[in-house]
């Protein structure tokens, strides 16, 4: 997260106990169970399976119990591996370089220059300030979901949220001044709706949140099938509209406004924007690679559906323009492009650009790392072949719902990263077992990932706006319990309208 954008976090006693307890307790019960596994003899397992759980053990307590950082839980169960003889050094830390990882680097990159010159801020604010928002409660409301969730496609959602903080407090502060003061239950709905829409947005692309990429690494590694940016977002977007639409409802009937007029609103963005000034050389600079990238991204899809996968011009299109490499020539044109000829100061400089969050990266290549192992070592055939005896479940859709509700309920208590880094090849194992497609519960995995809605520790966005000390810890998660439910169906509905439609099967 930038330094313009961040949140000094309100944490209770309580909670510093029990973050605490978790990361000592997960401290030294990781290494015992990594013995106890080690030791005991598991004869239907091969010897590489058997030292791939002892090290699976430590690394799952330690990502659930945060012992220590969690991508430092990535390299330990790499070297582990190798260690332990589980595979050699090549095999283990190839999908370190994956092609994914330079979209995840690129795709990191750009989102950096977007935040380091304010074009989000800016698109928000020119957002709020167009003629049907308004002073109307509802239509504030509704752009107030609408901003994060279209930036959280392209940028974190905690950058997204701890970026539309500060304009939401000074609509609540426009608020409390027409309603005379005090706290209402507006506001409470206003700072969960920013931290939610944040979330729901992420999945609409797959640069939106790392579970969406870990997903379609994972697909392509293991069951080799690609899954194409445009693809993604045909599948992704009407069930993230779906759920923001259900969110709003929702919100709107449970944080009725104290207005329903906010009269001074319109003056207070008109004030915000007049701040920022002109545009800037590096905003039109950042937009202009922005642009670039997202009709490389999806021009491939574009021809496809236009003129068929058989097509010349297609296939040119997939043969040359990879997803990584589109996020990579956007980077390069941020480094080529000056904003200051005379001083050469261009619109990105290395120091900022490598201040992207380089933990998610070894996270990801630490996952896809694992799942490749868990199958090359057939352990992924053991453990699918015990989730399967547990859940009595053998259907496609059956499994789908299993992996989304798991997803779902683990994502609660752990980043959706390592959520996704867990349960994907489980889950892709488990219907391979079951004799079905493994696509729509690995999808499943990683659209619930994202539906942490319910406590501040889930993800960082519900802990900027709970840090705010305005939200109370009930609220949150009152609207967690039943976002929670409502994004289980939608996403088990969606998948088994779409992935049929789609090919994803």
């Amino acid at each position: 997260m930038s330094e313009q954008y961040e949140i000094e976090e309100v944490i209770s006693e309580g909670e510093k106990r029990f973050e605490l307890y978790r990361k000592t307790i997960s401290l030294f019960l990781g290494p015992i169970v990594f013995l106890t596994i080690l030791f005991i003899p598991i004869p239907i397992l091969s010897t590489e399976a058997h030292r791939l759980s002892a090290v699976l053990g430590i690394v799952l307590i330690y990502w659930i119990g945060e012992a220590i950082p969690i991508p430092a839980t990535a390299i330990l169960g790499a070297i582990l591996c190798v260690i332990l003889g589980v595979a050699k050094s090549q095999t283990v830390f190839a999908p370190f370089a994956h092609p994914i990882i330079f979209l995840f680097i690129g795709s990191f990159m750009l989102a950096e220059s977007m935040k380091t010159h304010k074009l989000d801020y800016r698109i928000a604010l020119s957002i709020l300030s167009l003629p049907w928002v308004g002073n109307s409660y509802y239509r504030v409301f509704f752009a107030i979901a609408i901003i994060p969730a279209f930036i959280s496609m392209w940028i974190s959602d905690s950058a997204t949220t701890a970026m539309m903080y500060p304009i939401t407090l000074g609509i609540l502060a426009t608020v409390n001044q027409l309603s005379g003061g005090g706290r209402s239950k507006f506001e409470v709905g206003l700072l969960l709706t920013i931290a939610y829409a944040a979330l729901i947005g992420g999945i609409g692309t797959p640069i939106g949140t790392p579970p969406n990429l870990i997903g379609i690494g994972m697909i392509d590694k293991i069951i080799g099938v690609k899954i194409p940016f445009f693809l993604w977002m045909t599948m992704a977007l009407p069930i993230m509209i779906t759920m923001i639409f259900l969110m709003l409802i929702y919100m709107f009937s449970i944080y009725k406004p104290p207005l329903k007029e906010i009269k001074g609103l319109s003056d207070f963005i008109k004030q915000k924007r007049s701040e920022m000034g002109t545009w800037t050389r590096g905003q039109k600079n950042t937009l202009a690679a922005f642009i670039i990238a997202i009709t490389l991204w999806i021009l491939p899809g574009i021809v496809a559906a236009i003129f068929g996968t058989e097509s010349n011009i297609y296939k040119l299109l997939d043969a040359h323009i990879h997803e990584e490499v589109v996020s990579l020539i956007a980077v390069l044109i941020l480094f080529l492009t000056p904003v200051d000829w005379k001083n050469r100061k261009f619109t990105i400089t290395w120091s900022e650009a490598v201040k992207i969050d380089w933990g998610t990266i070894i996270l990801f290549g630490g996952g896809l790392s694992f799942g490749g192992l868990m199958f090359s070592t057939k352990l992924a055939d053991f453990m699918g072949n015990i989730l399967l005896k547990i859940t009595g479940v053998d259907t496609l859709w059956g499994i789908t719902a299993v992996a989304i509700g798991l997803a779902i309920i683990t994502t609660e208590v752990t980043s959706n990263t390592a959520t996704s880094n867990m349960l994907v090849p489980l889950m892709i194992s488990v219907a391979n077992t079951a004799g079905v497609s493994g696509i729509p519960p690995a999808i499943g995995v990683c659209l619930g990932a994202s539906m942490a809605f319910m406590l501040p520790v889930s993800t960082p966005s519900n802990a900027i706006v709970y840090g705010s000390g305005r939200v109370p810890i009930t609220s949150m998660i009152r609207a967690g319990i039943v976002l929670d439910i409502i994004s289980f169906f939608v996403i088990l509905i969606g998948l088994r309208i779409l992935c049929p439609l789609l090919g994803l099967m």
